[in-house]
């Protein structure tokens, strides 16, 4: 009976470990969303159209990704000279929780286009 409940509770942690690492973007979606980046940010023509981030994940490394949302002061610094023909960024200084941050991450990471149809 015991070995029965085991099995039982190791089963069903394997299954919502699997299906939570599937899918980067429910969580990582709903905090962009939760957290009101579409404020400033758009994905697939939904937000401020101002600052795309279609296609990010092809663009940028998660690391760089990250550094964009935990000090995006640095990045502006360290990216200033790819802004010269065109407005700067002004992105606002958040403190997120590391859990969220890593979701956003994940998610953001996940936003590439499709070479082969010639996106």
């Amino acid at each position: 009976m015991v070995r029965a409940v085991v099995c039982a509770c190791l089963l069903s942690f394997c299954v919502a470990a699997m299906a939570s690492a599937q899918d980067p973007k429910p969580r990582g979606e709903k905090i962009f969303a939760d957290r009101k980046c579409g404020r400033c940010h758009s994905i697939a023509g939904n937000g401020n159209v101002d600052g795309p981030l279609d296609d990010i994940g092809n663009r940028l490394p998660a690391d760089e990704i990250r550094e964009w949302i935990t000090d995006p002061k640095a990045m502006i610094a360290r990216t200033a000279s790819l802004f010269r023909k065109r407005r700067k960024p002004d992105m606002e200084q958040y403190t997120l929780p590391k859990e969220e941050v890593e979701a956003l991450v994940r998610y953001l990471s996940s936003l590439k286009k499709n070479s082969r149809n010639g996106d």
